[in-house]
């Protein structure tokens, strides 16, 4: 063992002396020399920094985002729903039933095909590429019975949503932003080159009457009318959400340069069921 002890000791005294004489070396090599240059000269230019966007995560990327067809505005009504009763005065209160739902009927028939007006699936569609988020469809298309059911006001009774001529949805990810979203909106306009010159579409005006039924004034141009319903505003079985919505109707059918206004006979006998 003290063998061992006194080996251990030689080989350690002799790494330390051979470190020392290393370092005696190293200093007596080294050589010291000043910098000499002038106060802006420059061996290389040097730039300024510019900001390099984050790239997007693989669920933000529009190509991961359904892209929202005719499929999106089917009918949510259910015929499990229990029935909404109607307050008549004095007289017993009315049920309404729920429709048996998209399973036995499609969509409203536009212009000989089963669908809705194209231009609410190029706005949303857009507003997927620019936000890179998912659009959800609240309501598309109502039959009348699943439309009554929904909102018994009278207003409702001519609602756009029985003709595919109407849409709410909100951003998911930017509930709480829908003025953003309505900028999307417009901005769609100024981007599409079919639209271009054209001010009628380009233009967006504030709907000033008093029958909106909305707090803040509604935005249209000759094509679509924009209505921004508050968490507070336009609560029904559709939207029982706790989200601000955002709701947009067809004013203007561009391809048969027509008026799009609801119609009994379009609402009620212009879809198919089975």
């Amino acid at each position: 063992m003290r063998y061992i002890l006194s080996l251990l000791f030689l080989l350690t005294a002799c790494s330390g002396l051979e470190q020392s004489e290393q370092e005696k070396v190293r200093r007596r090599n080294c050589k010291g020399e000043y910098i000499y240059r002038k106060k802006q000269e420059n061996a290389y230019a040097i730039v300024d920094p510019a900001h390099t966007p984050r790239a997007l995560y693989p669920w933000e990327s529009p190509v991961h985002l359904p892209r929202i067809t005719k499929d999106f505005f089917r009918c949510k009504g259910n015929p499990l729903n229990p029935p909404v009763l109607e307050a008549l005065g004095e007289q017993p209160p009315l049920p309404h039933f729920d429709c048996d739902g998209c399973g036995r009927h499609g969509l409203p028939v536009i212009h000989g095909k089963e669908g809705v007006y194209p231009v609410l699936l190029d706005l949303l569609n857009f507003i997927q590429k620019k936000t890179g988020k998912r659009v959800v469809v609240t309501c598309g298309h109502r039959c009348p019975p699943h439309n009554l059911y929904a909102d018994l006001s009278k207003e409702n009774k001519t609602s756009k949503h029985q003709i595919g001529a109407e849409v709410d949805f909100y951003v998911q990810g930017m509930e709480d932003r829908p003025l953003e979203i309505i900028g999307f909106l417009m901005q769609y306009y100024q981007e599409t080159p079919v639209y271009q010159n054209q001010r009628e579409f380009l233009h967006f005006e504030r709907y000033e009457r008093n029958d909106s039924r909305v707090e803040i004034q509604p935005w249209m141009n000759k094509e679509i009318f924009i209505k921004l319903y508050q968490k507070h505003e336009g609560r029904d079985t559709d939207n029982r959400h706790p989200y601000p919505y955002i709701s947009i109707q067809v004013r203007y059918d561009k391809d048969r340069g027509e008026r799009v206004v609801y119609d009994w006979k379009s609402a009620n006998l212009g879809y198919p069921r089975s």
